[in-house]
């Protein structure tokens, strides 16, 4: 064999073996499961499903540098052309507002809908000076202004029915929304992964990559804390609204956090993902002697809870003073921040569960979300 050729095959060889341990592109999405993406030279190609219950519908988003001067090649009809890295959002869920403020990029935020549920001071601050517009108010959504904000970008998401269903009005428009089914997914982790398809936009990806993967390796350190434990609290969770109490069902992620935690969720042989809604009298034969009650409402103490009902007194949970709320961290104005952070960061929200079920597995951890009703 001559020497070019040998030098030509050495070179063929180094090349294979480069490919072979080259860093996968990001995002690489490792328990999100309504979510792929698939990389091409020019162009990434985002595709979401299962955006609401029952939902057979796709949605993709092809996101196309800037500065890419390439010819792109013709996308499927549906298919929603995004240049990046955007640089004026609107956020219409506070979960957004949690993601975007992980990646440290609240100043792209020109609007947002409902304020008052909203935690994060940098957005109220935005407000307050007229950076940041309030686009949405209950179920009036103001086109015309949000038309005006000249958004690159609008994030949402769809429960797939009646005036909740905007993505069709602002698609009408001519404004570019793309559909989130993070509040779809069934665990925690899930739910929190999807910080990298906010990232995308932002071409924030490695910073949610590295953001992400600290998460996920607190949360599963965590969980070994409680893999072994014998004695599980029974639990249940929520309160009547409207007239039904509607309790999580046993693949949602709330039943996930109580498993993980070390707890007995007593709905957990249910098979949905979303809400159940039952009547007092159901809830009460189930749940009457379970030991903890979490997340009862907006309630911040038991006068209040009594208030709203005196029955309640008949939990054992009530009698025994084991009534939780995530309500600590509230905003003056109504925001809570799990919600916000408590969804980018699920292995807070887990820790102050496992406090709350087993405080003898993190004896010296201080609650970040919870609190007990007084």
């Amino acid at each position: 064999m001559n020497l070019g050729l040998l030098l030509r095959c050495l070179f063929a060889c180094t090349l294979l073996i480069a490919q072979a341990v080259a860093e996968p592109e990001l995002p690489v999405f490792r328990y999100a499961a309504n979510i792929q993406v698939a990389h091409f030279p020019n162009h990434r190609l985002i595709t979401v499903e299962n955006t609401y219950r029952n939902s057979s519908e796709r949605y993709q988003f092809a996101l196309v540098p800037k500065a890419s001067q390439a010819t792109l090649p013709e996308f499927a009809e549906g298919t929603l052309v995004i240049r990046t890295p955007v640089e004026r959002v609107v956020a219409m869920t506070t979960t957004f507002v949690g993601f975007i403020d992980a990646l440290d990029q609240q100043e792209r935020v020109v609007g947002v809908t409902e304020p008052q549920f909203i935690h994060d001071p940098k957005i109220h601050e935005g407000l307050a000076e007229g950076r940041i517009q309030a686009v949405q108010t209950g179920a009036r959504l103001d086109i015309e202004r949000m038309l005006r904000l000249k958004p690159e970008l609008i994030l949402t998401t769809t429960i797939g029915e009646g005036s909740f269903q905007v993505q069709p009005q602002l698609a009408r428009a001519g404004l570019p929304v793309a559909l989130s089914a993070e509040y779809m997914e069934t665990s925690p982790l899930a739910r929190a992964e999807w910080i990298k398809f906010v990232a995308a936009f932002f071409e924030a990806d490695e910073e949610a990559e590295i953001i992400f993967d600290q998460i996920a390796k607190r949360y599963d350190t965590l969980l070994q804390r409680t893999e072994a434990v014998s004695q599980r609290p029974t639990v249940f969770c929520g309160a009547p609204y409207s007239g039904a109490w509607y309790v999580p069902g046993g693949k949602s992620y709330i039943a996930q956090f109580i498993k993980d935690a070390g707890g007995d969720y007593i709905w957990q042989s249910d098979t949905s993902a979303g809400g159940i809604p039952l009547d007092f009298e159901r809830v009460f034969r189930k749940g009457g002697m379970a030991d903890i009650w979490l997340d009862p409402s907006n309630y911040k103490n038991l006068e209040q809870l009594l208030q709203a009902d005196g029955r309640f007194r008949k939990f054992k949970a009530y009698q025994e003073g084991k009534i939780y709320n995530n309500t600590a961290q509230m905003h003056p104005k109504g925001g809570n921040n799990i919600w916000e952070r408590g969804i980018v960061h699920p292995d807070e929200v887990l820790a102050d569960l496992i406090s709350i079920f087993h405080p003898d597995r993190i004896p010296k951890h201080e609650w970040i979300y919870y609190e007990r009703l007084d």
